[in-house]
């Protein structure tokens, strides 16, 4: 590929990035360029990122896979000074409860509300509806029991807030027991 050609695929796969709320899956970009080896896409996007953003590391934006796709986001350095700039309001901030359920939902899924409550020791229809509402869970279908009770899934929406591309970047649940249990709790006695 000639550099005339390299630096046109970059420009449009920034113009695409910039333009789009979500992230955008690579086979739609590469369609669009008409690149039909993801070998050759990735070399490209090697490129964007040496180009533009390792060689000026004075830019705002670093590219970054999420939610299954590809996004120009801004740097996590600069979030503090972007604060004092736009008044980010915490609409979409979780609630323990909300946490717990979605955390259940996330490594069983799909799982049902009784599940979920079962698990929580709790009746946990008020999370799940909050989760529904903010879009971080749906429902998947029905679980072929009597009553036909809702299944329910994470989402894409889900993957974005947490900034994972897929679901197997969730710790596993060993490192997560090794990580409460390294964390003891302060003693009185010492």
């Amino acid at each position: 590929m000639n550099p005339e050609q390299l630096c046109k695929q970059i420009a449009l796969i920034e113009a695409i990035l910039f333009v789009s709320k979500e992230p955008v899956e690579p086979g739609r970009i590469m369609e669009f360029l008409g690149i039909g080896d993801i070998e050759e896409f990735e070399a490209v996007l090697a490129a964007m990122d040496k180009e533009h953003l390792q060689a000026r590391p004075e830019r705002g934006l670093i590219l970054k896979r999420s939610g299954g796709g590809l996004q120009l986001v801004t740097k996590p350095d600069l979030h503090d000074e972007l604060k004092q700039f736009f008044t980010v309001k915490q609409s979409t901030k979780l609630t323990l409860a909300s946490l717990e359920t979605l955390s259940i939902i996330s490594y069983r899924q799909p799982a049902t509300l009784a599940e979920i409550s079962d698990m929580r020791g709790v009746n946990s229809s008020g999370p799940v509806k909050s989760l529904l509402q903010k879009k971080l869970i749906k429902i998947v279908g029905r679980k072929k029991v009597p009553g036909l009770p809702a299944l329910y899934a994470t989402t894409q929406e889900f993957l974005i807030y947490f900034g994972l591309n897929d679901l197997s970047e969730l710790p596993s649940l060993e490192e997560l027991t090794e990580l409460f249990e390294e964390k003891e709790q302060p003693s009185l006695f010492k």
